[in-house]
C-alpha cells in the first residue's frame, strides 16, 4: 500500500476514476463484499452548498459472512459497519483507500473481533493490491 493513515491504507492507482470506481466494485466483489451503499460525495456538495469538489465516492462495502460474526460477538458492532472504502481524484491521480477493519473494530473491548477485523483486513488488501 502506498497510503497509510491513523485509519485506512490505500494507493494510487493508474486508471481513471470512473473506471478505478468500476474496478474497484469488481475487486470487493472478487474477495466477498458487496456495495450496500454508494454516496457521491461531489454531487452532493454540489446539491447541498453548491460547491465543487473533486469526483469522490464513498462505496458501503460489506462481507456477510463477517459481518455475521461480529454482529453476533457484538451486537452494537451495526455502528462500525459496512466497511467504507473511497475513490477519489486528487492532484490528477486516481486513489482508492479502505477503513481499516482492525482500527475500526479495535475501538471495541471484544478480543473476540480481532480475528474478524483481521480476515477483513485481508481481505480489502487484496482487493486494494488486485487494482495495480
Amino acid at each position: 500500500m502506498d497510503r497509510k493513515s491513523a485509519y485506512g491504507f490505500g494507493m494510487e492507482i493508474d486508471a481513471p476514476y470512473e473506471e478505478a470506481v468500476e474496478r474497484t466494485k469488481d475487486a470487493l466483489e472478487a474477495e466477498g463484499f458487496g456495495v450496500l451503499s454508494e454516496i457521491d460525495v461531489r454531487a452532493t456538495l454540489k446539491r447541498k452548498l453548491d460547491v465543487d469538489f473533486e469526483k469522490y465516492v464513498i462505496l458501503g462495502a460489506c462481507n456477510p459472512h463477517l459481518a455475521h460474526r461480529a454482529l453476533i460477538e457484538e451486537h452494537e458492532l451495526g455502528l462500525l459497519l459496512p466497511c467504507n472504502v473511497v475513490v477519489h481524484e486528487h492532484d490528477g491521480r486516481t486513489v482508492v483507500s479502505a477503513a481499516d477493519p482492525e482500527v475500526m473494530l479495535g475501538t471495541s473491548d471484544n478480543p473476540a473481533l480481532a480475528a474478524v477485523a483481521s480476515e477483513a483486513k485481508e481481505r480489502l488488501t487484496r482487493a486494494l493490491e488486485s487494482l495495480r
